[in-house]
C-alpha cells in the first residue's frame, strides 16, 4: 500500500497543502490566498482566523485532488512565513489583534528604545544571532501588549499565548482551546529575538527587556519529531504532525543543502539566501543573520548564515496591483524582453526599509537614472534586475563571512520560472544558477522533516538522492559590464538612505 506525506505551507500571501510521494514528487496541491491588510503606511497585517479557515480548506482540497484517504498519509509537516506574530486567548482561541506581518515596520520606535538600553543594533546579536530590527517577532509582541487595550494585563495573568504562524496552525490543528499543543521549533524560535542560539531556550533577560511574560511563549522542540495528532475535524484528522520548519529553512532542507558550504536562494515575496554552516554558529560581520538551519530529532543543531531581502516578488505584485502596469506576474518577462538592458534605470524597492546587508529602516524605495529614453520595458527589466542585484549583495556578504566563495547557487520559489531573471542572476553573480525539478521546495522540506520523524524516509541521504536538477544558467556577461552594472546599483541604493526621519 502506497503512503504519502502532506505539508501545510502557510506563506505570506497564501496557504496551501501539498502531498508528496516517497520520491519527493508532488501528487496534489491546493492553495488559497488571504487578504493583505494595510491599515496605514508601513503597517502590514493578516487575519489569523482567515488563515486557519484557509488551512482547513486547502488540506481537504489537496486530499480530494489526490483521491486519497486520511489513512494514506503517514505524517504532516508545517512550514510557515516566519516572524509574523499572533497573540491569542488560550481559552477562546480568539486573536487579540490581527497578525502583524514580518514586513511591518511599526515597531521602529520600540527597536530604537531597546537599542538605547545599551549596544544599539548589536544589543542581542551575540545571543540571538540577530540585529535589533523591526523584522523580528519580539518587538511585535511588545507592540501588541503596549497598544491593545487590556492585553498586557491579560498576558500577565497567563491568559494569552504567542506564536508565529507555525504555532498558531499547530495549536488549532491539535485541538485549539481543547488541548491544543503550544509548540514551536528552533528555526522559528530563532527569528523572535528571544531565543539563545546556543541553548535553544528562551532568554528571560531579553523577554524582560521587552516586557513579555514567559507564560506566553511556546515550548521549543526539534524540527522533526511527532508533536501530536490532528484533532480538528476534517481531511487530516488523526494524522501525526511530525515536522516544523520556518519557510526558508524548509526550502534549504528541501534543496538538500545538508552539508556546510551549500547554499540556496528562494525567490518569493522576498528573497532569502541561506548558507549551511554546519554545527558551528557563525556570527556575521557583514550584515547577515545567524540562524538555526534545522534540528532533526536528537541530532546536533545545524546553523546557517542568512541574507534576508524584504521585497522581490512583491515588487512584481506592486507593479501589477498598485500601478496596473501589467495584468499578471508572468507578463513582466514579456515586457522586459522588449529591451536589451535597463536603459540606465535602477529600481531599489526599499518599501519596508532595507534588510540584509544594510538593515536601514530609514530607507524608502526609489527609481533612479530616469531619462526620456526609458520606457515600460526598461522599468520591467529594472524590477527584475533589482532581485538579482539584492541577491548579489547578500552573496558578497556571505563570501566575506564564510571565507569560501560560492561556486553555484540553487534557486527555488515562484520567480524561478522567469528565465530572463535566472540568466541575469547568473550574469551578475558570475556563477551558475541551478533550478531543481521540484522548485517549490519549501513544502517539500517540511514534508521531509515530518517523514524522517516517522521513518517514511530513512535518513538525510534519502533526501539528497531525491534532489534532481531541472535547468542550469551559466554566466554570459563579461566582467567589465558586470562590474559597471553592480557599481551603478550600489550608487542607486545610497539614494534611498535617510528618507524617514524622527519627525515622521
Amino acid at each position: 500500500m502506497t503512503s504519502y506525506v502532506a505539508a501545510i505551507d502557510q506563506g505570506t500571501t497564501s496557504t496551501r497543502t501539498m502531498i508528496f510521494d516517497h520520491s519527493g514528487r508532488v501528487m496534489a496541491v491546493d492553495q488559497r490566498e488571504h487578504e493583505q491588510i494595510f491599515p496605514q503606511a508601513g503597517w502590514v497585517e493578516h487575519d489569523a482566523e482567515e488563515i486557519w479557515s484557509n488551512t482547513r480548506a486547502v488540506a481537504a482540497g489537496a486530499i480530494a485532488k489526490a483521491d486519497l484517504h486520511t489513512t494514506d498519509l503517514v505524517a504532516v509537516g508545517i512550514t510557515n512565513q516566519r516572524e509574523t506574530t499572533v497573540v491569542w486567548d488560550r481559552k477562546t482561541g480568539k486573536p487579540v489583534y490581527n497578525a502583524i506581518v514580518w514586513q511591518d515596520t511599526r515597531t521602529d520606535r520600540i527597536v530604537t528604545e531597546l537599542g538605547a538600553l545599551g549596544g544599539g543594533q548589536e544589543r542581542y546579536r551575540e545571543k540571538t544571532g540577530l540585529p535589533l530590527a523591526t523584522y523580528f517577532s519580539g518587538p511585535k509582541i511588545k507592540w501588541i501588549l503596549d497598544n491593545v487595550d487590556g492585553v498586557r494585563k491579560r498576558a500577565e495573568a497567563g491568559e494569552l499565548l504567542f506564536g508565529n504562524m507555525d504555532t498558531w496552525v499547530l495549536w488549532n490543528m491539535t485541538g485549539g482551546p481543547d488541548g491544543g499543543i503550544h509548540v514551536t521549533d528552533p528555526t522559528n524560535a530563532s527569528r523572535t529575538l528571544l531565543m539563545d542560539l546556543d541553548t535553544l531556550s528562551w532568554d528571560e533577560g531579553i523577554a524582560a527587556d521587552m516586557g513579555i511574560p514567559m507564560s506566553m511563549l511556546p515550548e521549543i522542540r526539534s524540527s522533526s519529531e511527532e508533536y501530536g495528532k490532528v484533532r480538528a475535524k476534517g481531511a487530516l484528522a488523526g494524522v501525526p504532525i511530525a515536522g516544523i520548519l520556518g519557510d526558508q529553512q524548509a526550502a534549504t532542507f528541501g534543496q538538500a543543502c545538508l552539508s556546510p558550504g551549500e547554499a540556496k536562494n528562494t525567490y518569493g515575496t522576498g528573497n532569502f539566501v541561506l548558507l549551511n554552516t554546519g554545527t558551528e554558529k557563525v556570527l556575521s560581520n557583514n550584515g547577515l543573520l545567524t540562524t538555526v538551519c534545522y534540528k532533526i530529532g536528537s541530532n546536533d543543531t545545524v546553523y546557517a548564515l542568512e541574507g534576508a531581502i524584504a521585497v522581490t516578488g512583491s515588487l512584481v505584485q506592486w507593479l501589477r496591483d498598485n500601478l496596473g502596469m501589467i495584468g499578471s506576474a508572468a507578463e513582466i518577462e514579456e515586457h522586459a524582453r522588449t529591451v536589451d538592458d535597463n536603459g540606465g534605470a535602477y529600481f531599489v524597492p526599499a518599501f519596508s526599509g532595507l534588510f540584509a546587508p544594510y538593515w536601514r529602516s530609514d530607507a524608502r524605495g526609489a527609481i533612479v537614472g530616469l531619462t526620456r529614453f526609458i520606457n515600460k520595458g526598461h522599468l520591467a527589466r529594472a524590477v527584475l534586475e533589482a532581485t538579482a542585484f539584492q541577491t548579489r549583495e547578500v552573496i558578497d556578504a556571505m563570501n566575506a563571512d564564510s571565507g569560501v566563495p560560492l561556486k553555484s547557487l540553487k534557486a527555488d520559489g515562484g520567480m524561478v520560472v522567469n528565465e530572463l531573471l535566472m540568466q541575469f542572476q547568473a550574469d551578475i553573480l558570475g556563477v551558475p544558477v541551478i533550478r531543481p525539478v521540484v522548485n517549490e521546495t519549501t513544502a517539500l522540506g517540511a514534508a521531509y522533516a515530518a517523514g524522517l520523524a516517522v521513518g517514511f524516509w530513512a535518513s538525510e541521504e534519502d533526501i539528497r538522492s531525491n534532489w534532481a536538477k531541472d535547468k542550469q544558467w551559466d554566466p554570459a556577461m563579461d566582467s567589465d559590464r558586470r562590474a559597471k552594472e553592480y557599481r551603478n546599483w550600489k550608487k542607486a541604493v545610497t539614494k534611498t538612505f535617510d528618507w524617514v526621519d524622527d519627525e515622521d
